[in-house]
């Protein structure tokens, strides 16, 4: 069965179809109807499959690193350097995951008394992944072995160039190249065998890795206590790569989030203490996805998009308090700094874009360039650019030299990484995923280069992916929204890519009263509403307009996320609305 689809005024609404066996799998799990659905839509289809996903366990759910190809070879190489004293050097990104990836292998490394440094690449000096005169650097430091980390798979002439003066192993989980380097070994989810995540993100391929090391060190699948401490502790930092790259929570990375996420609180690491001391958050009770996600993910990448992301690996690996906590408050007061960059250029790029007519229905994505933009938040403008319009956008700087560092974001449906291979006769330099990218490319073919990107996009985006879109989980009744059911709702956090929290629609619901405005500015709306034998409360954030949308109308159907509201000792089940739709008789 297909889709159902509705429209408001704002949103096109999808509705997946029933899934037939909801009632069977509901009297087997001892819930409702709802809640199966939601597992359904989720690709989760009977009893063992659901108690995985809501209890996961790690020692059952977590795959054993031995099923990641390449990763066994690894350990061993890096194994034996540890014994021999050899020196490694890992070789991360400047993003989060590449961050914390690095973390990961260097902490571990270190346990293991093995000669280990670490070298990050400057977002604007020298881009993204490896690179010759980086390369040169750390081979004539005497570096026996590079490990690469959230990097390295599309760098096969330079693995190759550098082959004989020192072993490189690749771990990676971006797009593969059409030919894989010749590196001494590859651990890539997609690379030999079928891997059973393949949306491992780059410090969950560190982090299988790491365990696999541990391995090798105490001679034995089962890991001395030390090792075993240790690793449970890198599920916090394997569990912030997950969540800040975005990479879908279902599955295995359901699991390494989600108790990565649990770990936080209680951490030993000292960095991320001295992080979430400075994101006032070192009280809190729980962190969840979101506050991962818009708090402590903005700080470290900061980092790498103000100054030098080495500074945000050395805090996520020192042991000294006094400099975990100078680092900590540089980033935070970077991140304000970046802050108020990113809005200036975002409202420079929105004033182009409607001055140059570039949100015209003929034109299916956004490609922008300047050189008077701060490289480092360019990939932020771009998503803004993407929430705002509906449509791909490429931001670039334009350097003084003439080389243009160029990020890219995307709609869902439109594969970035193929879209910019697709245009890479114009390009220095490219890599990334479905939804971003980033390329480097000579200011004289930007022109060419545009041209040839809308022109890709015009051809592949219907006029469908080009309106918002609200996914929901199903069609339910007021009645159905009980504690319970809410309570397993909630249970299914971290929320993200593939599991978003959980939205429903209400029909036919009759208006209670008149639409109350709240908050300093009266942009928060709370509404009553009532079906047959059931009323609801529905609060909606920024929805200013919402009460001359309704004036005169007696009937409406919304979307919205149902949750627990607790309030003065007092727990009750609110609708948080995405979405209204007036029913006028």
């Amino acid at each position: 069965m297909a889709r159902s689809t509705w429209m408001s005024d704002a949103y096109r609404w999808n509705i997946p179809p029933l899934y037939d066996g909801a009632e069977k799998l509901a009297a087997e799990l001892g819930t409702t109807s709802l809640v199966a659905q939601v597992l359904y839509n989720r690709g989760i289809s009977d009893a063992s499959g659901a108690d995985a996903f809501l209890k996961p366990s790690l020692s059952r759910d977590l795959i054993d690193p031995l099923e990641l190809d390449g990763c066994d070879r690894a350990a061993e190489r890096i194994a034996a350097a540890v014994r021999k004293g050899e020196r490694i050097v890992i070789y991360g990104d400047y993003d989060v995951d590449g961050m914390t990836a690095s973390a990961i292998l260097i902490s571990c490394i270190r346990l293991c008394e093995g000669d280990v440094g670490f070298y990050v690449p400057h977002r604007l000096d020298e881009g993204y992944g490896l690179n010759r005169e980086a390369l040169e650097e750390i081979t004539t430091g005497g570096a026996d072995l590079i490990v690469t980390v959230d990097c390295g798979i599309s760098a096969g002439d330079l693995v190759e160039e550098f082959s004989d003066r020192v072993d490189i192993i690749i771990t990676d989980h971006h797009v593969l190249p059409d030919h894989l380097p010749d590196a001494c070994a590859i651990v890539h989810p997609h690379v030999g065998k079928s891997y059973a995540n393949a949306n491992l993100c780059g410090a969950g391929v560190a982090f299988k890795l790491a365990w696999q090391v541990a391995r090798k060190i105490c001679g034995d699948n089962r890991v001395n206590d030390r090792m075993k401490q240790f690793l449970l502790e890198a599920t916090t930092l394997a569990g912030l790569g997950t969540i800040a790259d975005y990479v879908p929570l279902t599955g295995e990375n359901h699991v390494i989030a989600m108790f990565g996420l649990r770990g936080i609180p209680a951490v030993e690491n000292v960095g991320l203490k001295a992080l979430l001391a400075s994101a006032k958050l070192a009280d809190a009770r729980t962190i969840d996805a979101y506050q991962v996600g818009y708090v402590l993910a903005p700080r470290l990448n900061a980092a790498g998009r103000m100054g030098h992301a080495s500074e945000a690996v050395e805090l996520l690996t020192t042991d000294d308090p006094a400099r975990a906590k100078e680092i900590a408050e540089y980033l935070g007061a970077e991140n304000d700094r970046r802050r108020r960059i990113e809005q200036e250029i975002t409202a420079q790029a929105v004033e182009m874009v409607n001055h140059q007519g570039l949100d015209a229905p003929s034109d299916r994505a956004i490609v922008l360039a300047s050189d008077q933009w701060h490289g480092g938040v360019i990939g932020i403008v771009a998503s803004r650019l993407v929430d705002r319009f509906r449509r791909p956008a490429v931001v670039m700087d334009i350097g003084e030299d003439g080389v243009t560092q160029g990020s890219a974001r995307s709609i869902q449906g439109f594969h970035m990484a193929e879209a910019l291979a697709a245009c890479e006769n114009h390009l220095i330099s490219h890599g990334g995923h479905a939804m971003a990218g980033g390329m480097r490319i000579d200011a004289a073919e930007i022109e060419k280069f545009t041209a040839q990107f809308v022109d890709y996009a015009n051809k592949r985006i219907s006029d469908e992916q080009m309106l918002p879109c609200i996914e929901v989980e199903a069609e339910t009744k007021i009645d159905a929204l009980g504690f319970p059911v809410v309570q397993i709702l909630e249970s299914m956090a971290p929320f993200g890519p593939q599991n978003p929290r959980p939205l429903v629609v209400l029909r036919n619901c009759r208006l209670v009263g008149v639409p109350r405005r709240m908050g300093q500015r009266g942009e928060t709306i709370s509404i009553m509403l009532e079906q047959g034998t059931g009323a609801i409360r529905c609060v909606g954030f920024r929805m200013g307009t919402l009460p001359d949308y309704l004036l005169g109308a007696g009937t409406v159907d919304v979307v919205g996320r149902p949750n627990i509201n607790e309030f003065q000792g007092r727990r009750t089940i609110e609708l948080e609305l995405k979405d209204v739709r007036r029913i006028d008789e």
